[in-house]
């Protein structure tokens, strides 16, 4: 069977699902680190450490919702594929980079240069996910109507 027709095109998000699996296994064993009162992981996640599962669980999801759209064998788009993959490991990672960096998480965006790319990180990846997810989702949907 030809590469393309067995994967339908979508291979980036198999590899992408991996990798993001593999992320949230990291970020299982980290938190099993900081409830070991590790010193280096202490000092690297001074957030709180709701975020670190947040964003470990957020991993989880958007590798299984990646699976699923794999699974549904539909070709997509690259956009749409590279949109899916990439939007799920940065909206993932607003989670982490919370965690480890505390002055994100103020419910008002603090004032800066980082806390300003920040933002527009979130927006741009907020963007992305919804387009690849969304699109995708769309395109999945009408394929289910043609004969």
């Amino acid at each position: 069977m030809q590469q393309d027709a067995m994967h339908s095109g979508n291979i980036i998000l198999i590899r992408g699902a991996s990798l993001w699996l593999l992320m949230a296994l990291v970020l299982a064993w980290c938190m099993v680190g900081l409830h070991l009162d590790i010193p280096l992981l202490k000092s690297v996640f001074q957030g709180k450490p709701t975020r670190l599962l947040q964003s470990h669980i957020d991993y989880l999801l958007m590798s299984a919702l990646i699976l699923g759209f794999y699974a549904a064998r539909v070709p997509l788009p690259w956009s749409v594929r590279w949109a899916m993959v990439i939007g799920a490991f940065t909206n993932s990672s607003l989670f982490l980079l919370m965690a480890i960096f505390p002055v994100l998480d103020a419910p008002v965006p603090a004032e800066g240069f980082w806390p300003a790319i920040f933002q527009a990180y979130l927006y741009t990846s907020l963007i992305m996910t919804s387009y690849g997810f969304g699109k995708g989702a769309v395109l999945i949907l009408r394929s289910t109507f043609r004969p």
